[in-house]
């Protein structure tokens, strides 16, 4: 017998049957889910919205993800490589604006330089702080060694998004080769894990060749990993990319991005008190997309405050917002989304993921 999705909320473990029916909801039942996972939101992790200022250092990349416009191969992208000064410029204004935390983020390295300089920006960070700067990073596949050099240089949260948990899928969005490799993929989370970081992994939703099945397979791994953030988002074409070929087979933006909404409510109430960010790319479709994330079950805001020149050249994906907005508008622009979700900011708050500290206590 099929089950309703007022049943489906009623319980406390959930299969990929389940979790199907409630990606799939609709008018009455999507407005169930909702609530349901307003109602844990505000149980669990509270009114309480994080800032992380988002620096996005360089768009220099040497992958060739075949979604992505900043991908090795795409020769129409400027690139560029902000200045060391210029990015503790960036985290000397989270500081002094009470953000508490930022994340550093940028195009895939992993030649020794890059890897330097890493280890010297994070001690630059903590030390222009006071080490009170809450960092996260977001560097992509590295090997153990670098990943616990960074952790002990400064960093405590990482970022690696799995984008797909079906390696079929995450070999048809990437070029099959040694660079690419979705095994390597899950053992840099492994990495991240046992080096001691908050670990935090997305995927990607609306993809082409992507079925209801493969989301839900996503949120069980997510569940089963025992992940502490997640930044998840609606896949937006890029028209320098190969996938944009693909274009007239995906869903319309606006169906992407109910299901985003869905995706992030079926997460909270699955895992209960990790850290789940409102994408910006949310916002690239709907003005108020970054609201209703928040009202629903996101807790983590990224205002960017990449110095504003060099933000129309990391365009992961067309149409992204806040390109040419300062730091300063950027942070008056996310603090009254936060009102108007009704949450309130974690001003001076590292807000670390609850589910971590719990995590590591078992």
């Amino acid at each position: 017998m099929t089950k309703s999705i007022e049943q489906i909320l009623l319980q406390n473990e959930y299969s990929k049957e389940d979790i199907v029916c409630l990606l799939q909801a609709t008018g009455e039942d999507e407005k169930a889910l909702f609530r349901k996972s307003s109602e844990v939101k505000l149980k669990y992790v509270g009114k309480n919205v994080y800032f992380r200022g988002l620096i996005e250092f360089s768009n220099i990349c040497e992958k060739d993800c075949l979604y992505c416009g900043i991908r090795s191969s795409n020769r129409h992208v400027s690139r560029y490589n902000i200045a060391d000064a210029e990015i503790l410029k960036a985290a000397k204004f989270a500081y002094e604006n009470k953000y508490a935390s930022l994340v550093l983020q940028s195009g895939e390295r992993s030649d020794k330089a890059f890897i330097n300089r890493i280890t010297k920006l994070l001690k630059e960070i903590k030390k222009l702080s006071n080490n009170e700067l809450g960092i996260t990073i977001s560097l992509g596949e590295q090997t153990k060694e670098t990943y616990q050099e960074w952790f002990d240089a400064g960093a405590h949260r990482y970022l690696l998004r799995i984008e797909s948990s079906n390696k079929d899928l995450y070999n048809k969005i990437h070029p099959y080769n040694e660079k690419h490799s979705h095994e390597t993929r899950l053992k840099c989370l492994q990495y991240l894990q046992d080096v001691g970081y908050q670990t935090g992994t997305g995927v990607m939703i609306g993809l082409p060749f992507q079925s209801y099945e493969d989301l839900a397979n996503d949120l069980l791994f997510m569940q089963k990993f025992d992940i502490d953030m997640v930044g998840m988002g609606p896949y937006i074409e890029h028209d320098e990319t190969p996938l944009y070929e693909f274009r007239d087979s995906l869903m319309s933006l606006n169906d992407r991005f109910r299901l985003t909404l869905r995706m992030i409510a079926v997460l909270r109430i699955l895992m209960k008190d990790i850290n789940i960010a409102a994408a910006t790319a949310l916002q690239a479709i709907d003005p108020l997309g970054r609201e209703k994330a928040l009202r629903l079950g996101a807790n983590v805001i990224m205002p960017n405050i990449t110095p504003t020149n060099e933000r129309a050249n990391y365009l992961l994906y067309k149409n992204k917002p806040c390109i040419d907005e300062g730091a300063d508008d950027c942070t008056n622009c996310m603090e009254a989304r936060i009102n108007m979700a009704d949450g309130e900011i974690g001003y001076g708050k590292w807000g670390d993921s609850k589910h971590f500290s719990r995590r590591i206590k078992k």
